[in-house]
C-alpha cells in the first residue's frame, strides 16, 4: 500500500476522531510487518497495532504521537480512549510524544528515541506504559501521575505527585515523596494482553502470553515470548450489528470473541463459561448494557482473558456492569488466573448512563492490567452528567482473595469507589479524583464520617498491600465540603500502604487525613500532602 495512500488515510480518521470524545466512530489501524514512512496522529477511540511477532517487526519512520492542541493551551487531561500497541518507532528529530491521561494505553512498544507524556508543558493526568523498550529518555513533563509496568528505558526524567514503577530496568529509585518515585524491581505475577498477528502466510491468529511470576523488562526483546498462538478459526469475528444472543451462542460453541471496532447494545449478558476463554476488543470497542443489566458475566472458571473493552452504561441503571465469578465463589485460580487487560468503564458522558457499581470481582486471583473506572464529570451534553443524572454508587467491589491489580484508575463514583473486602489484595498505583459535584456536606455523609473513602479496605481483611496511591478533590460545585480521609484500612501488622498523597486540586475542598486518622489536611495552593507509610 503507496505510503501517501497510508497518509491519507490516517489523516482522514484524525481529522474526524481529534475531538469526537463522546462519538460513536471506533479505528484499529493494523500495520502487517514492513517498514512504513508516516505521520500517525492518534485521535479518540482510535487503535494503532502492529501486527508482527515483535514490536520490531513494524516499523514506522516518523512518529506514533499524540498531541493536545485540540484542547488549548495544550491539555491533554481529556486525552482519553485511544492506543498503540506491538510497533516500533523511529522518531523525527530522535522523539516521539504520547500526550494522554487516561484509558490511553501505549504497549508492546519499541521507540529508537525519546518519549514524552505531555504536550508543551500543558495539563496532563495520568497513563499506562508496559512491555516496552524505549531507548532513550522518558520525560514526563507535567504528568501528575503514571504507572509504568515491566519495560526497560533509557532513562526517565520528571514528577509531579505519583510516578510508579514496576518490573522497570532503568527506573528511577524509589525516592517517594522527594521526587515521589514508587519503585518496585520485579512485578510479582502478571500476564501481558493478548494481541493479534499475522504470519508470513498471510494467516491471522490471536496471540496469548503466558503467566509469568518475578519479571521485569519487556518480554519480547531477546527471545519469542512465552505464550500460545490460537488461529483465527477458533474466534468468532464480532462485527457492527452482532447481537449478544449470537456472541453468546459462540461462547457456548466454544469459540472466543475478536470484537472489531464498533458500539454494541447488549439485550443480554455476554455469558463466559469456559476456562482459558479469549475476549479481544480492537478499536476500543464498546459495550453497552441496555435494560439494567450486567453487559459480561464470567464464571468462576480458570484463565478467563477479557482485553481491549469500553464498558458504558446505559440509560436504565444496572445493578453492575461486569461481573468476574459468583457470588460466594471460592475456588483456587493461582496457577491459571483470570486477567482483565484495558477493560475501562464508563457511567455518564456518552448519554446519561448509570450503575449502581462498575465492576465486581468475585473469583480469587484476578489480574487487572489496567482499568479505568469513570463516573463521568464531563460530557457531550450537560444533561449527560450531575449528581442525580449519572448516578453511581462504587467502582470498584473486591471480594475476592490474592487478587492483584496494576494501574487502577477510578473516578468521581458518589460513595466508597473502592472496596476491597478479600484477603491478600495487592495493589500497585492507584489513581482517584473524589465527585466534583457534591451539592453539600449533608448529601455526602457516611454515617458520622464527612465523605466517603476512595480506596477502603474492610475492617475484616488480615492481609492487603498497595503501592504509590493518589486521591484528589475537587469539589467545585460547593468547595465547603470536606473527606474526613481517602484511604481507609483496619490497623493490623499486615494490611501496608506504601506511598501515598492526597490534593486539593485548586483549593476546591479539603481531604482532611490522608488514611484513618493519619495524615496531614491537603494544604493550600495545589500542594500534596504526602505520606509515606501506613502503619
Amino acid at each position: 500500500m503507496p505510503s501517501a495512500s497510508i497518509q491519507r488515510k490516517l489523516d482522514a480518521i484524525f481529522a474526524e476522531q481529534e475531538k469526537n470524545q463522546f462519538g460513536c466512530q471506533r479505528y484499529a489501524v493494523l500495520f502487517k510487518p514492513g517498514t512504513y514512512a508516516n505521520d500517525v496522529n492518534v485521535g479518540f477511540y482510535t487503535q494503532i497495532l502492529g501486527l508482527g511477532s515483535t514490536p520490531d517487526a513494524v516499523t514506522i519512520d516518523g512518529a506514533v504521537h499524540v498531541e493536545a492542541d485540540w484542547f488549548p493551551p495544550n491539555n491533554a487531561t481529556q486525552n482519553f480512549w485511544r492506543g498503540a500497541e506491538n510497533l516500533s518507532v523511529n522518531p523525527i528529530g530522535g522523539s516521539d510524544q504520547w500526550a494522554v491521561s487516561q484509558a490511553s494505553p501505549y504497549r508492546r512498544m519499541h521507540v529508537r528515541g525519546d518519549l514524552r507524556l505531555d504536550h508543551g508543558g500543558g495539563w496532563s493526568s495520568g497513563g499506562w506504559i508496559s512491555d516496552t523498550k524505549i531507548d532513550g529518555q522518558v520525560r514526563s513533563g507535567s504528568q501528575q501521575q503514571w504507572i509504568s509496568r515491566d519495560s526497560r528505558f533509557g532513562s526517565w526524567s520528571g514528577s509531579t505527585w505519583n510516578m510508579v514503577f514496576v518490573g522497570v530496568d532503568g527506573a528511577p529509585a524509589g525516592t517517594f515523596p522527594d521526587p515521589p518515585y514508587t519503585t518496585v524491581d520485579q512485578t510479582p505475577i502478571v500476564r501481558e494482553k493478548p494481541c493479534l498477528q499475522v504470519d508470513e502466510s498471510g494467516h491471522y491468529r490471536v496471540f496469548v502470553p503466558a503467566l509469568r511470576t518475578s519479571t521485569s523488562g519487556v518480554t519480547w526483546e531477546q527471545d519469542s515470548a512465552p505464550g500460545v498462538s490460537l488461529p483465527i478459526d477458533q474466534f468468532f469475528i464480532v462485527q457492527p450489528g452482532a447481537a449478544a444472543a449470537e456472541m453468546n451462542a459462540a461462547l457456548t460453541a466454544g469459540k472466543n470473541l475478536l470484537i472489531t471496532p464498533g458500539v454494541y447494545h447488549l439485550d443480554q449478558p455476554l455469558h463466559v463459561t469456559r476456562q482459558d476463554t479469549v475476549v479481544l476488543g480492537l478499536g476500543i470497542a464498546t459495550l453497552v448494557p441496555d435494560g439494567g443489566i450486567t453487559a459480561i458475566k464470567v464464571d468462576d472458571v480458570d484463565g478467563v482473558k477479557i482485553a481491549g473493552l469500553l464498558i458504558d452504561a446505559g440509560t436504565t441503571s444496572s445493578a453492575m456492569l461486569m461481573e468476574v465469578g459468583d457470588p460466594g465463589a471460592d475456588a483456587d485460580h493461582s496457577a491459571n488466573p483470570t486477567s482483565l487487560h484495558d477493560v475501562f468503564f464508563r457511567v455518564g458522558g456518552a448519554a446519561v448512563g448509570k450503575a449502581r457499581t462498575s465492576l465486581v470481582v468475585n473469583s480469587n486471583d484476578v489480574i487487572g492490567d489496567h482499568l479505568w473506572l469513570w463516573r463521568a464529570d464531563h460530557g457531550a451534553d450537560d444533561s449527560h452528567v450531575g449528581w442525580s443524572s449519572n448516578a453511581a454508587d462504587t467502582g470498584l467491589v473486591v471480594n475476592g482473595d490474592d487478587v492483584t491489580v496494576y494501574g487502577l484508575f477510578v473516578e468521581h463514583f458518589q460513595k466508597t469507589q473502592v472496596a476491597w473486602n478479600g484477603n491478600g489484595g495487592n495493589t500497585y498505583f492507584f489513581q482517584n479524583e473524589m465527585p466534583y459535584d457534591v451539592p453539600d456536606q449533608a448529601s455526602w455523609m457516611n454515617g458520622e464520617a464527612e465523605g466517603y473513602p476512595a480506596y477502603q479496605v474492610a475492617s475484616d481483611v488480615t492481609s492487603h498491600e498497595a503501592w504509590g496511591l493518589g486521591s484528589y478533590c475537587f469539589f467545585s460545585t460547593n468547595p465547603s465540603v470536606a473527606c474526613s480521609h481517602a484511604f481507609a484500612a483496619p490497623a493490623v501488622p499486615d494490611v501496608r500502604f506504601h506511598d501515598m498523597v492526597t490534593v486539593s486540586l485548586n483549593d476546591q475542598g479539603t481531604i482532611t487525613h490522608v488514611i484513618n486518622d493519619v495524615g496531614a489536611t491537603t494544604p493550600a495552593g495545589t500542594k500534596p500532602a504526602n505520606l509515606v507509610r501506613y502503619p
